[in-house]
């Protein structure tokens, strides 16, 4: 068969074919009466696995190794394979994601485009000083360029310096509830701080999309989700926040937060007494040591209504001195009351 007939039906060009003749991947079997190249079917079958081998991502160099070498094993080369391929579709990954997120501007020209990637890099910077100012002047640039709101979330869900994510929070505050629903995919994360990050996000936006998705996120299974949850929505006076709040209490970790927060809400009488009975079911039901018991006696102390005092009345003979001596405290300042 000449090389022609071989191009035609293997779809490889003659010019390729020629080059792997100069390669020694394939030597043509003979030559015809006039000097062409005249290829078997054997050297068809090998044309057609250097093909399949290329596809996979092999170099010649490698190809050759595989058909020829009796000693030779795939499993490295296909692991090595692997990781490269990884790697590049990681960067094709990450390039779409830029070039989605400058799309998503709609620059007017390429200045701008290259304002945005300015931007962008310097969200992406090793420089916490760096990222921070870009996370402040993302939103409103004296350029009157802005970053796309899905970069803005990528960063806040990913940044560790606390000063770079509450400019970033800040940043996507002032963006509304443009990037509620990339926050709620990050509060299903399966990465703990991720999760985290992104409630913390989501309590920096005032609305009612946003409280919607924090009342949400009280059911959560993550117990750190729950609990900023229940701060931000009892500082919004949301009483489905309540009985997350007496938790917050009880297990300590910003409980001087979430007291205040209950503080605030049993102002309204329709909710003083649910409260206080809700503090109240936490001192008579299980085991609460004296440290739980000094903290729930704490959150009583801004709850009206005689459940309350009753409760830090019996708490004022309670065995644990710093227990008795705070609930004492409290009693007098609401007799003075």
């Amino acid at each position: 068969m000449l090389i022609g007939d071989v191009a035609r039906r293997s779809g490889v060009s003659a010019r390729m074919l020629r080059h792997y003749d100069s390669l020694g991947l394939v030597r043509p079997t003979g030559r015809s009466g006039a000097g062409y190249r005249e290829y078997s079917s054997e050297d068809v079958r090998r044309i057609f696995h250097i093909e399949s081998l290329r596809s996979l991502g092999l170099s010649l160099r490698d190809v050759g190794r595989a058909l020829d070498d009796p000693d030779f094993t795939p499993s490295d080369l296909v692991d090595d394979l692997i990781r490269q391929t990884r790697e590049r579709i990681a960067a094709e990954t990450e390039l779409l994601t830029r070039l989605r997120q400058i799309d998503a501007v709609e620059p007017a020209d390429w200045e701008e485009v290259l304002r945005v990637v300015a931007l962008l890099q310097a969200l992406g910077s090793k420089s916490a000083g760096r990222r921070q100012r870009a996370a402040l002047s993302s939103v409103s640039s004296v350029e009157e360029v802005t970053v796309p709101v899905e970069a803005l979330v990528e960063a806040a869900l990913s940044e560790r310096d606390p000063h770079v994510a509450g400019a970033l929070r800040w940043a996507l505050a002032q963006s509304g509830d443009d990037g509620l629903a990339l926050l709620a995919e990050g509060l299903g994360s399966p990465v703990a701080e991720v999760r985290e990050r992104a409630v913390q996000s989501v309590a920096e936006i005032q609305n009612d999309k946003a409280t919607t998705l924090l009342r949400e996120a009280l059911t959560s299974p993550d117990g750190v989700v729950r609990r900023h949850a229940a701060l931000a929505l009892g500082a919004r006076g949301v009483a489905a926040a309540i009985p997350a709040l007496i938790d917050v209490v009880v297990e300590g970790t910003n409980d001087v937060d979430a007291a205040d927060a209950l503080g605030a809400l049993a102002s309204r009488p329709a909710l003083a007494d649910r409260i206080a009975t809700g503090l109240v079911d936490r001192l008579t039901h299980g085991a609460a040591g004296p440290s739980v018991r000094l903290r729930l006696a704490q959150a009583l102390a801004d709850v009206p209504g005689t459940t309350a005092s009753k409760a830090l009345t019996d708490l004022s003979h309670d065995e644990d001195r710093a227990v008795a001596l705070t609930a004492t405290y409290i009693l007098g300042i609401r007799d003075a009351r």
